[in-house]
């Protein structure tokens, strides 16, 4: 069994921020400097994303690696890191949260709207 420290949560939050940052650069081929992860206890969005990227990929990410997640609370956070993106880069960005636990693969939640146009772009 593995402890349940401090210091074990912030590695596998990490972890999945890494996850994460790897699949948006392979995904747009897009270098580190483009799509970081941010250090952990850090405010706002869990990936730093270039103009380039926001370009490609006009997204807020939040990441929570937990057995249970507050997923409304999380939904919440990931919009006010998106509005604050957004303000910044006066782009619309939109949330994305992405949530794991052990063992599991990770899964995304998004607005709907936005999941639709997604899919019908990739059907077209």
């Amino acid at each position: 069994m593995t402890a349940n420290t401090t210091a074990t949560r912030k590695a596998k939050g990490r972890r999945l921020q890494q996850t994460v940052a790897q699949y948006i650069q392979a995904t747009f081929d897009l270098s580190e400097l483009d799509v970081r992860s941010t250090s952990m206890g850090a405010s706002g969005v869990d990936i730093q994303l270039s103009s380039k990227a926001i370009e490609l990929f006009p997204f807020a990410v939040e990441c929570k690696c937990t057995e249970k997640v507050n997923l409304w609370e999380s939904w919440t956070q990931a919009n006010a890191h998106a509005l604050e993106e957004s303000n910044k880069t006066g782009q619309i960005i939109n949330p994305l949260l992405i949530i794991k636990k052990n063992n599991k693969t990770p899964i995304v939640v998004m607005h709907i709207d936005k999941f639709m146009k997604l899919v019908k772009g990739a059907i077209e």
